[in-house]
């Protein structure tokens, strides 16, 4: 296995930007080819010796170890303003990016002390040779080269700031979904728990029984029938007690979803809430948000429509668009199947049409009534 790491000028995670400023080397650049000698070697040195600062202070931006790096840029924008063109103090903008990285006050201040030295020293040294009038133009420059650290600096604050705040809130769902699982075990243990080995003893009375004793063996049969339908009233009461998305919530998201595709909606609902458990709920709405899904993703229609209609033992569901069609080999895919397993739950069926557009149509029983014989018995 090949573990070398793939060379990078810059890492990929500053993008375009370290590329974009190396567009200002070629001034300095520029000013040496003007040179001649000892003097031009050492210019061009420096360049290189700067453009490795760059490179090696974007590599190693979050560690300590890039400081003897910036010093060293500093210094050659001291070097280039003196001997070389007072004008070359623009190369300050570079350390003062970097300079900006700082989080801690010590370090920050160190080098910005540093950076206002190397732009200050110069123009005092050479007062009396600078024209008056390019102070107009270069006193703005400086004052944003000057400014540019603590805003840079600020804006990394406020950036490591949203990390912590999105790493906070990965956590805190983390420990909610947790605690919701621990909560549900703890439920089950306690409502189950005690039926289902009470189940167990009497499966094994029965099987004791069932020869010498065939009457007490059916007696007993029975109180396991009842204790079973016992056991699962408390399962589906434990699930309807679980947080699960009503069917007018999921109306609310899907018609958001549709508007913010640019697609219209004609939604029609006729059902009594109260009629219908919330596990039959939660599974509609699973599947009406995977059928207005695919027609955002696959469908290129314009107009939709939703009914929700309850029968007497039933809830309908359909979904309508005029898009472009499914094709059969499709019906197999974009989470139709996922649908089809969640209706299995309960008992539920669906069929799907393609003629100038897709419909879905759901039916899915009525599971309250259910258990309202299961209360009688």
């Amino acid at each position: 296995m090949d573990t070398k790491k793939k060379f990078e000028l810059f890492p990929r995670r500053f993008g375009f930007f370290p590329y974009i400023f190396l567009v200002y080397i070629l001034i300095p650049v520029m000013q040496m080819i003007k040179e001649d000698g000892t003097k031009q070697i050492i210019g061009f040195l420096l360049v290189l010796i700067f453009l490795l600062s760059y490179r090696q202070l974007y590599t190693h931006i979050e560690e300590n170890s890039f400081n003897y790096w910036l010093v060293i840029q500093i210094l050659i924008v001291l070097i280039f303003s003196i001997y070389y063109d007072p004008n070359l103090l623009f190369m300050g903008y570079f350390p003062a990016n970097f300079i900006g990285y700082y989080s801690g006050k010590k370090n920050f201040y160190y080098f910005y002390s540093l950076l206002v030295f190397s732009v200050l020293f110069p123009i005092v040294i050479s007062w009396n040779a600078i024209n008056p009038y390019s102070l107009i133009f270069m006193v703005p420059f400086f004052i944003i080269m000057l400014i540019s650290p603590f805003g840079i600096r600020s804006m990394n604050r406020r950036m490591d700031l949203e990390k912590q705040l999105d790493l906070a809130n990965e956590q805190i769902s983390y420990l909610v979904k947790r605690e919701e699982r621990m909560r549900i075990a703890r439920d089950l243990h306690d409502t189950l728990g005690h039926t289902l080995s009470l189940l167990t003893l009497k499966s094994q009375l029965v099987g004791k029984m069932v020869k010498p004793q065939p009457d007490s063996a059916m007696k007993e049969a029975k109180e396991m029938e009842e204790i079973s339908r016992a056991a699962l009233k408390q399962v589906r009461e434990l699930v309807s007690d679980m947080r699960a998305i009503t069917i007018r919530e999921a109306i609310v998201e899907v018609q958001k979803t549709l508007q913010t595709a640019g697609i219209d909606a004609d939604i029609t609902i006729e059902m009594e809430d109260g009629e219908v458990a919330l596990l039959t709920q939660n599974i509609i709405s699973l599947c009406l948000k995977e059928a207005v899904t695919n027609i955002v993703k696959h469908s290129d229609a314009t107009k939709s429509k939703i009914a929700i209609l309850q029968d007497p033992g039933t809830v309908e569901l359909t979904v309508q668009d005029n898009g472009k069609g499914l094709h059969i080999e499709q019906s197999h895919g974009n989470g139709l199947k996922g649908m089809r397993e969640r209706l299995e739950l309960v008992d539920g069926k669906w069929s799907i049409a393609s003629n100038h557009g897709t419909t879905i149509h759901i039916v899915v029983p009525i599971i309250r009534k259910e258990r309202q014989k299961e209360e009688i018995l």
